[in-house]
Protein backbone atom coordinates (compact mmCIF):
# COMPACT_ATOMS: atom_id res chain seq x y z
CA UNK A 1 0.00 0.00 0.00
CA UNK A 2 2.77 2.42 0.90
CA UNK A 3 4.58 1.67 -2.32
CA UNK A 4 1.93 3.47 -4.38
CA UNK A 5 2.50 7.05 -5.38
CA UNK A 6 -0.97 7.87 -4.13
CA UNK A 7 -0.26 6.87 -0.51
CA UNK A 8 3.18 8.38 -0.66
CA UNK A 9 1.64 11.69 -1.73
CA UNK A 10 -0.90 11.53 1.11
CA UNK A 11 1.83 10.89 3.66
CA UNK A 12 4.01 13.62 2.24
CA UNK A 13 1.25 16.21 2.35
CA UNK A 14 0.23 15.22 5.89
CA UNK A 15 3.81 15.42 7.11
CA UNK A 16 4.26 18.69 5.27
CA UNK A 17 1.23 20.24 6.95
CA UNK A 18 2.41 19.05 10.38
CA UNK A 19 5.91 20.34 9.76
CA UNK A 20 4.75 23.67 8.40
CA UNK A 21 2.29 24.23 11.21
CA UNK A 22 4.90 23.21 13.78
CA UNK A 23 7.46 25.54 12.25
CA UNK A 24 4.96 28.36 11.88
CA UNK A 25 3.66 27.79 15.40
CA UNK A 26 7.15 27.75 16.83
CA UNK A 27 8.04 30.84 14.85
CA UNK A 28 4.90 32.70 15.93
CA UNK A 29 5.26 31.79 19.60
CA UNK A 30 8.95 32.59 19.50
CA UNK A 31 8.20 35.86 17.68
CA UNK A 32 5.65 36.83 20.32
CA UNK A 33 8.17 36.07 23.06
CA UNK A 34 10.90 37.94 21.21
CA UNK A 35 8.61 40.90 20.60
CA UNK A 36 7.67 41.05 24.28
CA UNK A 37 11.31 40.82 25.32
CA UNK A 38 12.38 43.56 22.92
CA UNK A 39 9.35 45.69 23.82
CA UNK A 40 10.18 45.33 27.51
CA UNK A 41 13.86 46.15 26.94
CA UNK A 42 13.12 49.15 24.69
CA UNK A 43 10.46 50.45 27.09
CA UNK A 44 12.93 50.25 29.98
CA UNK A 45 15.66 51.95 27.90
CA UNK A 46 13.26 54.76 26.97
CA UNK A 47 12.44 55.42 30.62
CA UNK A 48 15.72 54.69 32.40
CA UNK A 49 17.66 57.43 30.70
CA UNK A 50 20.59 59.25 32.27
CA UNK A 51 18.27 62.14 33.14
CA UNK A 52 15.78 59.77 34.82
CA UNK A 53 18.56 58.08 36.83
CA UNK A 54 19.80 61.51 37.95
CA UNK A 55 16.24 62.27 39.10
CA UNK A 56 16.23 59.03 41.08
CA UNK A 57 19.60 59.88 42.63
CA UNK A 58 18.30 63.30 43.68
CA UNK A 59 15.28 61.59 45.25
CA UNK A 60 17.61 59.17 47.04
CA UNK A 61 19.32 62.19 48.61
CA UNK A 62 16.13 63.55 50.17
CA UNK A 63 15.08 63.18 53.80
CA UNK A 64 12.61 60.38 52.97
CA UNK A 65 14.31 58.69 50.03
CA UNK A 66 11.99 55.67 49.84
CA UNK A 67 8.85 57.79 49.50
CA UNK A 68 10.58 60.16 47.08
CA UNK A 69 11.68 57.27 44.88
CA UNK A 70 8.18 55.77 44.96
CA UNK A 71 6.65 59.11 43.91
CA UNK A 72 9.04 59.34 40.94
CA UNK A 73 8.27 55.76 39.85
CA UNK A 74 4.52 56.28 40.24
CA UNK A 75 4.80 59.39 38.08
CA UNK A 76 6.38 57.23 35.36
CA UNK A 77 4.07 54.24 35.93
CA UNK A 78 2.42 54.63 32.52
CA UNK A 79 5.76 54.89 30.71
CA UNK A 80 7.01 51.83 32.61
CA UNK A 81 3.86 49.89 31.73
CA UNK A 82 2.95 49.19 35.35
CA UNK A 83 -0.23 47.10 35.55
CA UNK A 84 -1.54 43.97 37.27
CA UNK A 85 1.26 41.92 35.67
CA UNK A 86 4.14 44.37 35.90
CA UNK A 87 5.30 46.00 39.14
CA UNK A 88 8.06 48.27 40.31
CA UNK A 89 10.00 47.84 43.54
CA UNK A 90 12.52 49.67 45.71
CA UNK A 91 15.15 47.58 47.53
CA UNK A 92 17.90 48.33 50.00
CA UNK A 93 21.11 48.35 47.97
CA UNK A 94 23.19 46.60 50.59
CA UNK A 95 20.95 43.75 51.72
CA UNK A 96 18.43 43.50 48.89
CA UNK A 97 15.57 43.91 51.36
CA UNK A 98 12.23 44.95 49.89
CA UNK A 99 11.32 48.49 50.95
CA UNK A 100 8.41 49.71 48.80
CA UNK A 101 6.75 48.96 45.49
CA UNK A 102 3.56 48.92 43.51
CA UNK A 103 2.82 45.33 44.58
CA UNK A 104 3.59 44.62 48.24
CA UNK A 105 3.35 40.86 47.68
CA UNK A 106 6.84 41.16 46.23
CA UNK A 107 8.08 41.64 49.80
CA UNK A 108 7.77 37.85 50.21
CA UNK A 109 7.89 36.57 46.62
CA UNK A 110 10.59 38.77 45.08
CA UNK A 111 13.57 36.56 44.13
CA UNK A 112 17.14 37.86 44.10
CA UNK A 113 17.50 37.74 40.36
CA UNK A 114 20.77 38.05 38.48
CA UNK A 115 19.90 41.65 37.58
CA UNK A 116 19.29 42.53 41.24
CA UNK A 117 22.62 40.96 42.21
CA UNK A 118 24.36 43.00 39.50
CA UNK A 119 22.66 46.17 40.76
CA UNK A 120 23.85 45.37 44.31
CA UNK A 121 27.36 45.36 42.86
CA UNK A 122 26.84 48.82 41.37
CA UNK A 123 26.02 47.74 37.80
CA UNK A 124 22.80 48.16 35.84
CA UNK A 125 21.07 44.77 35.59
CA UNK A 126 19.23 44.60 32.28
CA UNK A 127 19.70 41.00 31.11
CA UNK A 128 16.49 39.36 29.91
CA UNK A 129 16.46 35.56 30.02
CA UNK A 130 14.07 33.96 27.56
CA UNK A 131 13.46 30.84 29.67
CA UNK A 132 12.94 32.60 33.00
CA UNK A 133 9.49 33.12 34.50
CA UNK A 134 9.83 36.91 34.53
CA UNK A 135 11.28 39.98 32.84
CA UNK A 136 13.10 42.37 35.10
CA UNK A 137 15.51 45.28 35.16
CA UNK A 138 17.37 46.62 38.20
CA UNK A 139 19.18 49.96 38.47
CA UNK A 140 21.48 51.00 41.35
CA UNK A 141 20.66 54.44 42.78
CA UNK A 142 23.08 56.15 45.12
CA UNK A 143 22.24 59.24 47.09
CA UNK A 144 23.25 61.09 50.20
CA UNK A 145 20.58 59.20 52.14
CA UNK A 146 21.71 55.71 51.12
CA UNK A 147 22.10 53.12 48.39
CA UNK A 148 18.94 51.74 46.78
CA UNK A 149 17.96 49.47 43.93
CA UNK A 150 15.05 50.50 41.72
CA UNK A 151 13.63 47.82 39.48
CA UNK A 152 10.69 46.68 37.37
CA UNK A 153 9.47 43.06 37.19
CA UNK A 154 6.98 41.50 34.75
CA UNK A 155 5.75 38.00 35.73
CA UNK A 156 5.06 36.99 32.07
CA UNK A 157 1.42 36.08 32.87
CA UNK A 158 0.11 38.08 29.94
CA UNK A 159 2.74 36.58 27.60
CA UNK A 160 1.96 33.03 28.77
CA UNK A 161 -1.78 33.54 28.26
CA UNK A 162 -1.18 34.88 24.75
CA UNK A 163 1.19 32.01 23.94
CA UNK A 164 -1.38 29.47 25.10
CA UNK A 165 -4.08 31.06 22.97
CA UNK A 166 -1.75 30.93 19.97
CA UNK A 167 -0.96 27.30 20.71
CA UNK A 168 -4.67 26.41 20.88
CA UNK A 169 -5.33 28.17 17.58
CA UNK A 170 -2.39 26.36 15.98
CA UNK A 171 -3.62 22.96 17.20
CA UNK A 172 -7.08 23.57 15.72
CA UNK A 173 -5.51 24.87 12.52
CA UNK A 174 -3.26 21.82 12.34
CA UNK A 175 -6.21 19.46 12.68
CA UNK A 176 -8.12 21.35 10.04
CA UNK A 177 -5.03 21.35 7.83
CA UNK A 178 -4.62 17.60 8.17
CA UNK A 179 -8.20 17.08 7.05
CA UNK A 180 -7.68 19.37 4.09
CA UNK A 181 -4.39 17.60 3.25
CA UNK A 182 -6.04 14.22 3.14
CA UNK A 183 -8.82 15.47 0.90
CA UNK A 184 -6.46 17.34 -1.39
CA UNK A 185 -4.06 14.41 -1.65
CA UNK A 186 -6.79 12.28 -3.21
CA UNK A 187 -7.76 15.07 -5.56
CA UNK A 188 -4.22 15.91 -6.60
CA UNK A 189 -2.95 12.34 -6.85
CA UNK A 190 -4.42 12.04 -10.33
CA UNK A 191 -2.56 15.12 -11.55
CA UNK A 192 0.74 14.70 -9.78
CA UNK A 193 2.10 11.75 -11.61
CA UNK A 194 5.79 12.35 -11.54
CA UNK A 195 7.63 11.62 -8.30
CA UNK A 196 10.23 14.11 -9.43
CA UNK A 197 7.92 16.98 -8.54
CA UNK A 198 7.48 15.58 -5.01
CA UNK A 199 11.22 15.27 -4.63
CA UNK A 200 11.62 18.81 -5.94
CA UNK A 201 9.33 20.04 -3.15
CA UNK A 202 11.50 18.24 -0.60
CA UNK A 203 14.61 19.77 -2.10
CA UNK A 204 12.98 23.20 -1.84
CA UNK A 205 12.44 22.65 1.89
CA UNK A 206 16.12 21.82 2.30
CA UNK A 207 17.08 24.88 0.27
CA UNK A 208 14.98 26.98 2.64
CA UNK A 209 17.33 25.96 5.46
CA UNK A 210 15.29 23.32 7.28
CA UNK A 211 17.89 20.67 8.16
CA UNK A 212 16.13 19.39 11.27
CA UNK A 213 14.34 16.51 9.59
CA UNK A 214 15.45 13.93 7.12
CA UNK A 215 13.36 12.85 4.19
CA UNK A 216 12.01 9.36 4.81
CA UNK A 217 13.10 6.66 2.37
CA UNK A 218 10.08 4.49 1.61
CA UNK A 219 11.43 2.55 -1.32
CA UNK A 220 14.60 1.23 -2.83
CA UNK A 221 13.85 2.43 -6.33
CA UNK A 222 15.43 5.41 -8.07
CA UNK A 223 13.32 7.83 -6.01
CA UNK A 224 14.51 6.17 -2.79
CA UNK A 225 18.13 6.35 -3.89
CA UNK A 226 17.68 9.99 -4.89
CA UNK A 227 16.00 10.74 -1.52
CA UNK A 228 18.87 9.09 0.35
CA UNK A 229 21.34 11.12 -1.67
CA UNK A 230 19.43 14.28 -0.75
CA UNK A 231 19.63 13.36 2.97
CA UNK A 232 23.39 12.88 2.79
CA UNK A 233 23.79 16.11 0.86
CA UNK A 234 21.70 18.01 3.46
CA UNK A 235 23.79 16.61 6.32
CA UNK A 236 27.07 17.56 4.64
CA UNK A 237 25.70 20.99 3.74
CA UNK A 238 24.46 21.59 7.30
CA UNK A 239 27.82 20.53 8.75
CA UNK A 240 29.69 22.78 6.35
CA UNK A 241 27.44 25.76 7.00
CA UNK A 242 27.72 25.28 10.77
CA UNK A 243 31.51 25.16 10.54
CA UNK A 244 31.61 28.28 8.40
CA UNK A 245 29.17 30.07 10.70
CA UNK A 246 31.17 29.04 13.76
CA UNK A 247 34.42 30.34 12.32
CA UNK A 248 32.75 33.54 11.26
CA UNK A 249 31.29 34.04 14.74
CA UNK A 250 34.71 33.48 16.30
CA UNK A 251 36.31 36.03 14.02
CA UNK A 252 33.49 38.54 14.55
CA UNK A 253 33.70 38.18 18.33
CA UNK A 254 37.47 38.58 18.30
CA UNK A 255 37.24 41.53 15.92
CA UNK A 256 34.52 43.34 17.91
CA UNK A 257 35.96 42.85 21.39
CA UNK A 258 39.71 43.07 20.84
CA UNK A 259 41.41 45.92 22.69
CA UNK A 260 43.31 47.13 19.64
CA UNK A 261 41.52 49.08 16.94
CA UNK A 262 41.34 47.69 13.40
CA UNK A 263 40.34 49.52 10.23
CA UNK A 264 40.50 47.85 6.80
CA UNK A 265 40.39 49.86 3.54
CA UNK A 266 39.77 48.59 0.01
CA UNK A 267 42.00 49.47 -2.94
CA UNK A 268 40.01 52.70 -3.49
CA UNK A 269 40.57 53.89 0.09
CA UNK A 270 37.04 53.27 1.44
CA UNK A 271 36.42 51.47 4.73
CA UNK A 272 35.68 47.77 4.47
CA UNK A 273 35.64 46.83 8.15
CA UNK A 274 36.15 48.54 11.48
CA UNK A 275 35.68 47.63 15.12
CA UNK A 276 34.38 49.67 18.10
CA UNK A 277 37.88 49.98 19.57
CA UNK A 278 39.03 51.94 16.50
CA UNK A 279 36.07 54.34 16.76
CA UNK A 280 36.79 54.86 20.45
CA UNK A 281 40.47 55.56 19.89
CA UNK A 282 39.90 57.93 16.97
CA UNK A 283 36.94 59.60 18.68
CA UNK A 284 34.65 59.57 15.65
CA UNK A 285 32.17 57.19 13.99
CA UNK A 286 33.48 55.07 11.13
CA UNK A 287 31.31 53.71 8.34
CA UNK A 288 31.75 52.40 4.83
CA UNK A 289 31.21 55.86 3.37
CA UNK A 290 34.38 57.28 4.91
CA UNK A 291 37.73 57.22 3.15
CA UNK A 292 41.30 56.85 4.35
CA UNK A 293 41.86 60.61 4.14
CA UNK A 294 38.86 61.22 6.43
CA UNK A 295 39.95 58.62 8.97
CA UNK A 296 43.64 59.62 9.05
CA UNK A 297 43.89 63.22 7.83
CA UNK A 298 47.40 64.44 6.96
CA UNK A 299 48.79 60.90 7.23
CA UNK A 300 50.09 59.66 3.89
CA UNK A 301 51.39 56.11 3.41
CA UNK A 302 53.73 55.46 0.52
CA UNK A 303 53.60 51.96 -0.96
CA UNK A 304 57.39 51.97 -1.27
CA UNK A 305 57.63 52.36 2.52
CA UNK A 306 55.63 49.16 2.97
CA UNK A 307 57.95 47.24 0.66
CA UNK A 308 61.13 48.54 2.27
CA UNK A 309 59.90 47.77 5.81
CA UNK A 310 58.93 44.14 5.27
CA UNK A 311 55.37 44.79 4.05
CA UNK A 312 54.35 46.78 7.14
CA UNK A 313 55.27 50.04 8.84
CA UNK A 314 54.46 51.58 12.23
CA UNK A 315 53.69 55.24 12.82
CA UNK A 316 52.97 57.28 15.96
CA UNK A 317 49.78 59.27 15.50
CA UNK A 318 47.83 61.66 17.74
CA UNK A 319 44.02 61.69 17.72
CA UNK A 320 41.23 62.32 20.22
CA UNK A 321 43.77 63.37 22.89
CA UNK A 322 45.43 59.97 22.57
CA UNK A 323 48.80 58.82 21.32
CA UNK A 324 48.39 55.87 18.98
CA UNK A 325 50.91 53.52 17.43
CA UNK A 326 49.48 52.44 14.08
CA UNK A 327 50.69 49.42 12.12
CA UNK A 328 49.90 49.55 8.40
CA UNK A 329 50.04 46.41 6.23
CA UNK A 330 48.62 45.56 2.78
CA UNK A 331 46.46 42.49 2.12
CA UNK A 332 45.12 40.67 -0.96
CA UNK A 333 45.97 41.47 -4.54
CA UNK A 334 45.94 44.76 -6.37
CA UNK A 335 42.41 44.13 -7.70
CA UNK A 336 40.63 42.93 -4.56
CA UNK A 337 43.10 43.85 -1.81
CA UNK A 338 43.62 46.91 0.30
CA UNK A 339 45.28 48.25 3.43
CA UNK A 340 44.70 47.28 7.04
CA UNK A 341 45.54 49.54 9.99
CA UNK A 342 45.95 48.18 13.53
CA UNK A 343 45.75 50.88 16.24
CA UNK A 344 47.39 50.48 19.64
CA UNK A 345 46.80 53.06 22.38
CA UNK A 346 50.13 54.00 24.01
CA UNK A 347 48.85 57.09 25.84
CA UNK A 348 49.28 55.58 29.30
CA UNK A 349 52.73 54.29 28.43
CA UNK A 350 53.78 57.76 27.36
CA UNK A 351 52.32 59.27 30.53
CA UNK A 352 54.13 56.73 32.70
CA UNK A 353 57.40 57.43 30.92
CA UNK A 354 56.93 61.17 31.37
CA UNK A 355 56.10 60.65 35.06
CA UNK A 356 59.21 58.53 35.50
CA UNK A 357 61.41 61.19 33.91
CA UNK A 358 59.80 63.92 36.03
CA UNK A 359 60.28 61.85 39.19
CA UNK A 360 63.98 61.26 38.45
CA UNK A 361 64.44 64.96 37.68
CA UNK A 362 62.73 65.95 40.96
CA UNK A 363 64.84 63.53 43.01
CA UNK A 364 68.01 64.77 41.34
CA UNK A 365 67.05 68.39 41.98
CA UNK A 366 66.09 67.81 45.62
CA UNK A 367 69.34 65.97 46.35
CA UNK A 368 71.56 68.30 44.33
CA UNK A 369 70.57 71.41 46.35
CA UNK A 370 71.73 70.17 49.79
CA UNK A 371 74.77 68.50 48.26
CA UNK A 372 75.76 71.80 46.66
CA UNK A 373 75.40 73.60 49.99
CA UNK A 374 77.39 70.94 51.84
CA UNK A 375 80.16 71.02 49.26
CA UNK A 376 80.29 74.83 49.30
CA UNK A 377 80.59 75.09 53.07
CA UNK A 378 83.07 72.22 53.37
CA UNK A 379 85.29 73.71 50.63
CA UNK A 380 85.19 77.04 52.47
CA UNK A 381 86.22 75.35 55.72
CA UNK A 382 89.03 73.45 53.99
CA UNK A 383 90.35 76.42 52.01
CA UNK A 384 90.20 78.86 54.95
CA UNK A 385 91.23 76.52 57.76
CA UNK A 386 92.87 78.47 60.56
CA UNK A 387 91.50 81.79 59.25
CA UNK A 388 87.88 81.28 60.39
CA UNK A 389 86.86 81.95 63.94
CA UNK A 390 85.23 79.21 65.98
CA UNK A 391 81.77 80.82 65.91
CA UNK A 392 81.77 80.91 62.09
CA UNK A 393 82.98 77.32 61.95
CA UNK A 394 80.13 76.23 64.21
CA UNK A 395 77.66 78.12 62.02
CA UNK A 396 79.05 76.48 58.87
CA UNK A 397 78.98 73.02 60.47
CA UNK A 398 75.40 73.63 61.64
CA UNK A 399 74.37 74.39 58.05
CA UNK A 400 76.15 71.24 56.85
CA UNK A 401 74.40 69.21 59.56
CA UNK A 402 71.00 70.64 58.64
CA UNK A 403 71.53 69.93 54.94
CA UNK A 404 72.64 66.37 55.70
CA UNK A 405 69.58 65.96 57.90
CA UNK A 406 67.42 67.25 55.06
CA UNK A 407 68.95 64.69 52.68
CA UNK A 408 68.30 61.98 55.28
CA UNK A 409 64.62 62.97 55.41
CA UNK A 410 64.38 62.91 51.60
CA UNK A 411 66.01 59.48 51.33
CA UNK A 412 63.84 58.15 54.17
CA UNK A 413 60.68 59.43 52.50
CA UNK A 414 61.75 57.95 49.16
CA UNK A 415 62.44 54.61 50.84
CA UNK A 416 58.99 54.70 52.45
CA UNK A 417 57.32 55.40 49.09
CA UNK A 418 59.33 52.62 47.46
CA UNK A 419 58.27 50.16 50.15
CA UNK A 420 54.63 51.19 49.76
CA UNK A 421 54.81 50.95 45.95
CA UNK A 422 56.11 47.39 46.09
CA UNK A 423 54.05 46.41 49.17
CA UNK A 424 57.17 45.50 51.10
CA UNK A 425 56.28 47.59 54.15
CA UNK A 426 55.74 45.46 57.21
CA UNK A 427 52.41 46.56 58.67
CA UNK A 428 51.47 45.22 62.08
CA UNK A 429 47.74 44.63 62.25
CA UNK A 430 45.43 45.32 65.16
CA UNK A 431 42.90 47.70 66.62
CA UNK A 432 44.09 51.29 66.62
CA UNK A 433 42.36 54.16 68.45
CA UNK A 434 42.27 57.18 66.17
CA UNK A 435 41.12 59.27 69.12
CA UNK A 436 44.21 58.38 71.15
CA UNK A 437 46.54 58.92 68.20
CA UNK A 438 45.00 62.31 67.34
CA UNK A 439 45.09 63.49 70.95
CA UNK A 440 48.68 62.34 71.36
CA UNK A 441 49.72 64.07 68.14
CA UNK A 442 47.92 67.26 69.20
CA UNK A 443 49.69 67.25 72.57
CA UNK A 444 53.06 66.65 70.91
CA UNK A 445 52.47 69.49 68.43
CA UNK A 446 51.08 71.95 70.99
CA UNK A 447 54.49 73.54 71.65
CA UNK A 448 55.11 74.03 67.94
CA UNK A 449 51.58 75.46 67.58
CA UNK A 450 52.29 77.93 70.39
CA UNK A 451 55.54 78.92 68.75
CA UNK A 452 53.64 79.61 65.50
CA UNK A 453 50.90 81.50 67.46
CA UNK A 454 48.32 78.95 66.29
CA UNK A 455 45.45 77.63 68.43
CA UNK A 456 45.30 73.81 68.27
CA UNK A 457 42.08 72.07 69.41
CA UNK A 458 41.25 68.36 69.36
CA UNK A 459 37.53 67.60 69.76
CA UNK A 460 36.86 63.89 69.26
CA UNK A 461 33.94 61.88 70.68
CA UNK A 462 34.86 59.43 73.41
CA UNK A 463 33.01 56.59 71.68
CA UNK A 464 34.89 57.01 68.40
CA UNK A 465 35.35 53.43 67.06
CA UNK A 466 38.77 51.91 66.55
CA UNK A 467 40.25 51.21 63.12
CA UNK A 468 42.35 48.31 61.86
CA UNK A 469 45.91 48.89 60.78
CA UNK A 470 49.47 49.78 61.65
CA UNK A 471 49.59 52.21 64.55
CA UNK A 472 52.94 53.78 63.62
CA UNK A 473 51.99 54.36 60.00
CA UNK A 474 48.60 55.85 60.83
CA UNK A 475 50.21 58.03 63.51
CA UNK A 476 52.75 59.17 60.90
CA UNK A 477 49.89 60.34 58.67
CA UNK A 478 48.09 62.21 61.47
CA UNK A 479 51.28 63.93 62.66
CA UNK A 480 52.13 64.95 59.10
CA UNK A 481 48.71 66.47 58.45
CA UNK A 482 48.54 68.36 61.77
CA UNK A 483 52.12 69.54 61.24
CA UNK A 484 51.24 70.89 57.79
CA UNK A 485 48.14 72.61 59.19
CA UNK A 486 50.32 74.40 61.78
CA UNK A 487 53.27 75.03 59.49
CA UNK A 488 51.25 76.68 56.70
CA UNK A 489 48.88 78.57 58.99
CA UNK A 490 48.89 82.27 59.73
CA UNK A 491 49.59 84.01 63.06
CA UNK A 492 46.64 83.80 65.48
CA UNK A 493 45.10 81.14 63.25
CA UNK A 494 43.57 77.87 64.43
CA UNK A 495 43.71 74.14 63.75
CA UNK A 496 40.77 71.94 64.75
CA UNK A 497 40.78 68.14 64.78
CA UNK A 498 37.33 66.50 64.72
CA UNK A 499 36.02 63.03 63.99
CA UNK A 500 33.02 60.81 63.56
CA UNK A 501 31.70 57.83 61.60
CA UNK A 502 30.41 57.39 58.06
CA UNK A 503 28.80 53.99 57.57
CA UNK A 504 31.46 51.37 58.33
CA UNK A 505 34.27 53.94 58.24
CA UNK A 506 35.82 56.15 60.89
CA UNK A 507 36.41 59.74 59.72
CA UNK A 508 39.05 62.18 61.03
CA UNK A 509 39.09 65.82 59.86
CA UNK A 510 41.84 68.40 60.31
CA UNK A 511 40.59 71.92 59.57
CA UNK A 512 42.85 74.98 59.56
CA UNK A 513 42.52 78.70 58.86
CA UNK A 514 45.78 78.90 56.96
CA UNK A 515 46.80 80.29 53.62
CA UNK A 516 44.92 77.63 51.63
CA UNK A 517 45.75 76.17 48.24
CA UNK A 518 44.77 77.70 44.87
CA UNK A 519 42.12 75.76 42.94
CA UNK A 520 44.49 75.04 40.04
CA UNK A 521 46.92 73.27 42.39
CA UNK A 522 44.37 71.00 44.13
CA UNK A 523 44.43 68.18 41.51
CA UNK A 524 48.19 67.80 42.02
CA UNK A 525 48.32 68.17 45.80
CA UNK A 526 49.10 64.44 46.33
CA UNK A 527 51.79 64.23 43.62
CA UNK A 528 55.28 63.42 44.73
CA UNK A 529 57.61 66.44 45.10
CA UNK A 530 54.77 68.80 44.21
CA UNK A 531 54.72 71.96 46.33
CA UNK A 532 52.41 74.92 45.91
CA UNK A 533 54.92 77.48 47.20
CA UNK A 534 58.31 75.88 46.58
CA UNK A 535 60.35 78.68 48.23
CA UNK A 536 58.25 78.66 51.39
CA UNK A 537 58.18 74.84 51.51
CA UNK A 538 61.96 74.57 51.37
CA UNK A 539 62.29 77.34 53.94
CA UNK A 540 60.10 75.33 56.34
CA UNK A 541 61.85 72.04 55.59
CA UNK A 542 59.24 70.54 53.27
CA UNK A 543 60.18 67.94 50.63
CA UNK A 544 56.85 67.65 48.82
CA UNK A 545 56.53 63.96 49.79
CA UNK A 546 54.45 64.15 52.99
CA UNK A 547 50.97 64.10 51.43
CA UNK A 548 52.05 61.54 48.83
CA UNK A 549 53.20 59.20 51.63
CA UNK A 550 50.01 59.88 53.59
CA UNK A 551 47.87 58.97 50.59
CA UNK A 552 49.81 55.74 49.98
CA UNK A 553 49.53 54.69 53.65
CA UNK A 554 45.79 55.43 53.91
CA UNK A 555 44.96 53.67 50.63
CA UNK A 556 47.16 50.73 51.68
CA UNK A 557 44.88 50.39 54.73
CA UNK A 558 41.78 50.38 52.52
CA UNK A 559 40.80 53.96 53.33
CA UNK A 560 40.69 57.28 51.53
CA UNK A 561 42.06 60.79 52.04
CA UNK A 562 40.53 63.98 50.66
CA UNK A 563 42.00 67.49 50.54
CA UNK A 564 39.67 70.50 50.26
CA UNK A 565 40.82 74.08 50.32
CA UNK A 566 39.76 77.67 49.64
CA UNK A 567 42.64 79.91 48.80
CA UNK A 568 43.16 82.54 51.48
CA UNK A 569 40.66 80.95 53.88
CA UNK A 570 42.02 77.55 54.89
CA UNK A 571 42.00 73.83 54.17
CA UNK A 572 40.29 70.63 55.36
CA UNK A 573 41.94 67.21 55.19
CA UNK A 574 39.54 64.27 55.66
CA UNK A 575 40.79 60.75 56.43
CA UNK A 576 38.43 57.77 56.22
CA UNK A 577 39.50 54.31 57.49
CA UNK A 578 37.51 51.07 57.91
CA UNK A 579 36.34 50.21 61.42
CA UNK A 580 38.14 47.41 63.21
CA UNK A 581 36.34 44.08 63.41
CA UNK A 582 35.45 42.54 66.77
CA UNK A 583 37.97 39.75 66.35
CA UNK A 584 41.00 42.02 66.04
CA UNK A 585 43.15 42.62 69.09
CA UNK A 586 43.87 46.01 70.62
CA UNK A 587 47.17 47.46 69.45
CA UNK A 588 49.81 47.65 72.18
Amino acid sequence: MFRSLHMKLVLVLVLLIISVMAVVGTFLINSVATYNIEEFREQMLRVFTQEFILTLEKSASSEQPENALREVLEAFAVSLGIDQYRSFYILDGGSGKYLQGSDDTLAEDLPLTGNILKAMNGEVGQDVERLSSYFDVAVPVRGDSGFFIVGVMDDKTELNDLSWQLFSILIRSMLFGLLVAVLLSFLLSKTITTPVERLTAQASAIAAGDFSRKAEVYSTDEIGILTQTFNEMAQVLETTLNEVEGERNKLNTLFLHMADGVVAFDHSGHILHQNPAAEKMLGKPLDSGKTYAEVFPNLHIDESDLVENGRYIEIDYSANKRILKIFFAPFGTEEDGGLIAVLHDITEQQKMEASRREFVANVSHELRTPLTNIRGYTETLIDARGDIDEQTQVRFLTVIHNEADRMTHIVKDLLTLSQLDYERTQHSGGRVSLRALAQGAAEAMSIEAGRQQVTLRCSLPEDLPDVAGDRERIEQVIVNIISNAIKYNRPHGSVEVTGGTDGNNVVLRVRDTGIGVPAEDLPRIFERFYRVDKARSRERGGTGLGLAIAKEIIEYHGGSIRFESTYGEGSVVTISLPMAQNGEEQHA
